[in-house]
């Protein structure tokens, strides 16, 4: 590996840059939901392209018409190199909300920088923005270019973010992959579940108990719904992934029922509504269209039968699955193992990824950061400054490798 050598120290003399980004990021509450502060995070992104000599885009969201959003959410595009094929370097900016006080102030206490969005993900888009920037240094020569996207709500599904580049066509372009910073805790996430959350609402008529008779108990009915779901939940719960993710009993494909319940209003009044909520994971080999009109035929033979109800849905997102053997795979793998000592596994991520809106247009994408995942949204979010480091040092030897002047 001594063709990378000069690349390596490149990034590690970019150490410091590195975690003060990664700081003043986290000092930035972008809380989402509701998807607060999304116009300093642009700003602040701006800003240090600017300082480090990159292109910058900003691509602002636009609701649907006759819908509202104040939220100021926008993509910050950059890249470096020149032509068509590309190689994505994609990471969003908003963070789950906190839930202790001050927990967007940074703190770094030897190598461990904590606050929240620290490992999911801002120490992440430190990575892939500098790794950027040691190839710039070094003027490495590229039969292609890097593409950095920065992008918001990705917490929620991603309408304002990568959702909308898709749905405006600008995401993707002449894409050969795409990698995303996410906290994989070490391994590789190379697909991702498919999600399909909706939630019921069940309606009935309000009645004192002494009237029973008056009224139509809309839990009862709400009980009905459920124990139709529950045999499709059993014929779902049957199949298994090929992908390889952990534990063994994680490979089932999924639906939870119930995760939120509320109904009626008191122990003596006939509850004249019940509302649930319904979240179907699916696996990568599952048609997405198929399921979802298997999950919706149960309300509406439910309604056949007299029910009355609503669906309204929550979230809605693809699986997708990419292999373990395509060049940027191989490249990954690679120099994972070089700068970590350690071959990564390739695993199935347990919920909705931003890979997916890149597999969509034909491209493999990975999934491959410096954060921990069991911590990531905790009370006690850090990260190690070493990992995002490494990270860089990791994505910008992948974006020579497969952006090698000469390679076809």
């Amino acid at each position: 590996m001594t063709q990378f050598a000069d690349l390596d120290t490149c990034v590690r003399g970019l150490r410091d840059e590195m975690i003060a980004f990664t700081s003043e990021l986290v000092a930035v509450a972008s809380e989402n939901p509701p998807g607060a502060a999304y116009p300093e995070c642009v700003r602040f992104i701006e800003t240090r392209l600017a300082a480090l000599g990159l292109p910058s885009e900003r691509v602002e969201y636009r609701p649907p018409r006759g819908a509202h959003d104040e939220s100021g959410a926008a993509v910050v595009l950059s890249s470096v190199g020149t032509g068509q094929r590309t190689l994505y370097f994609s990471g969003h900016y908003d963070v789950v909300p906190v839930t202790t006080a001050g927990q967007c102030a940074p703190v770094l206490k030897g190598k461990a920088l904590f606050g929240r969005g620290s490992a999911d993900m801002k120490g992440g888009l430190a990575s892939m923005l500098y790794a950027a920037v040691a190839i710039q240094r070094l003027q490495l020569p590229l039969n292609g270019r890097i593409r950095l996207v920065f992008v918001p709500d990705e917490e929620t599904g991603g309408l304002r973010g990568s959702g909308f580049l898709a749905a405006a066509k600008r995401l993707g372009l002449h894409g050969i992959g795409m990698l995303t910073p996410e906290p994989t805790s070490g391994v590789i996430w190379n697909a991702n579940r498919g999600a399909i959350t909706v939630r019921v609402t069940v309606h009935g008529r309000e009645a004192h108990v002494g009237l029973l008779h008056q009224g139509r108990n809309a839990f009862e009915d709400a009980i009905r719904v459920v124990a139709r779901l529950q045999r499709l939940a059993r014929r779902v719960g049957r199949r298994r992934t090929r992908f390889r993710v952990t534990p063994e009993a994680a490979r089932r494909s999924l639906m939870l029922i119930g995760g939120r319940v509320e109904a009626g209003s008191n122990f003596n009044v006939v509850p004249g509504r019940c509302m649930f909520t319904v979240d179907r994971r699916l696996n990568p080999e599952e048609d997405f269209a198929t399921e979802r009109q298997a999950l919706f035929a149960v309300f509406d033979e439910a309604r056949r039968d007299g029910i009355r109800l609503d669906v309204d849905v929550v979230q809605e997102g693809r699986p997708s699955g990419s292999p373990n053997a395509s060049p940027i795979a191989r490249a990954l793998t690679l120099h994972v193992r070089a700068i970590t000592g350690k071959t990564p596994r390739f695993e199935m991520c347990p919920g909705l990824l931003e890979i997916r809106f890149y597999a969509q247009q034909g491209m493999p994408a990975y999934a491959y950061g410096p954060g921990v995942l069991a911590i990531s949204h905790g009370p006690r979010e850090c990260v190690d400054t070493d990992r995002i480091v490494e990270c860089a040092a990791i994505y910008a030897r992948v974006a020579a490798t497969v952006l090698e002047a000469g390679h076809l």
